[in-house]
């Protein structure tokens, strides 16, 4: 990339739902971390899109302190505030404006269409005839926070490409009608797998009860390690044992930087040479290790009150800027603001006429 050339934007973030864990790390802010070196980011805390499952006033109330936890988390594993932008979804007038223009933009079909949809009702335990109409719309909403800064890159799973592929119908839609105006935005696909969680059942969630978090002190690793599944097939240390989908394992390869120590406990496991409380012991050093710089960082933001309020205010107040530059350029191709600039215009000649 030139020096000289503008930075591509990405756009990405979190719904708030609470602390962030092991499997965020590996699956997004690590990545984060990085391409804020490469590129202009904007990462959102999406909190109107909670509203798609929990719209009771009571979880909207938690999402306050959710927020204020997740931004901890972001500027303890190297997200910085004076290379990104952490801005407040509900807070940019701008993203209800475009949802209601792009609304008009895709049809039904195309939206009950994407598998995401039936899934997310499953999670939220709802009925087909209980879903309400923003979930069935979340893509929309989810296309106008990537295209409201313009974003030309995506970080997602490949289980997330048909939103991002939405999101690219409704820019070639509205460029077709009022003239090219929004980048196509591509999908940045992450190659990194979903880590377990420490109960061996599916991917690491809160909701699970199966993990870690960035925040979690020393003692409370220790004793989460302790409780990890193993192979339910060995019941002695000496019996040979299975490293394969063996999660203590799988947190050895991606958290444990010795793998020289790492190869030697994988032999004697399966040669029945080591037993699972030396495993577990290893891997807590190493947890901890990796865990033990992000918890200084988080305990000096911490310490600094108000500073993750102000993160919050500067970015978002830099994001209505943007914002409102697209929506004004948007209502301006699309003609909307010259019906109204001619209202305004007669109005005001008519008022001149009868003041004189």
């Amino acid at each position: 990339m030139l020096e000289n050339q503008p930075k591509k934007r990405i756009l990405t973030g979190d719904r708030p739902t609470g602390l962030l864990h092991l499997g965020h790390y590996v699956g997004s802010l690590k990545n984060r971390v990085e391409l804020q070196e490469k590129y202009e980011c904007y990462f959102i805390l999406a909190d109107l899109h909670m509203l798609t499952t929990k719209p009771e006033k009571e979880a909207i109330l938690s999402i306050r302190e959710n927020i204020q936890q997740m931004v901890l988390d972001y500027l303890s594993c190297g997200i910085n505030p004076q290379q990104s932008v952490i801005y407040l979804q509900s807070a940019v007038p701008a993203v209800y404006q475009m949802n209601l223009i792009f609304q008009m933009l895709i049809s039904l079909n195309r939206l009950t269409g994407l598998p995401s949809l039936k899934d997310m009702a499953r999670n939220a335990h709802m009925s087909t005839d209980s879903i309400p109409y923003g979930l069935v719309g979340y893509p929309v909403l989810q296309s106008a926070d990537i295209l409201m800064p313009r974003a030309h890159l995506v970080p997602v799973g490949k289980d997330n490409e048909a939103h991002i592929e939405l999101t690219r119908d409704i820019a070639r839609r509205f460029n077709a009608y009022y003239g090219e105006f929004f980048p196509l935005p591509e999908c940045l696909l992450s190659d990194v797998p979903t880590l377990v969680g420490t109960d061996g059942q599916g991917k690491m969630s809160k909701s699970a009860n199966n993990a870690i978090f960035l925040s979690d002190d020393a003692k409370t690793v220790e004793k989460k390690v302790k409780g990890m599944f193993t192979d339910p097939n060995r019941v002695r240390a000496d019996t040979p044992g299975t490293v394969e989908g063996n999660p203590v394992f799988a947190f050895h390869d991606v958290f444990n930087p010795d793998k020289a120590e790492v190869a030697d406990l994988k032999m004697r496991y399966r040669e029945g040479k080591v037993g699972d409380v030396e495993v577990k012991a290893k891997l807590t050093t190493a947890l901890n290790h990796f865990l033990d710089p992000i918890r200084e960082k988080r305990k000096y933001y911490e310490q600094e009150k108000g500073l993750v309020d102000q993160i919050i205010y500067e970015g978002t107040q830099k994001m209505i800027e943007i914002s409102n530059e697209t929506v004004k350029e948007m209502l301006s191709l699309m003609g909307l603001s010259g019906t109204w600039k001619k209202i305004v215009r007669t109005a005001k000649e008519r008022t001149e006429k009868q003041a004189k």
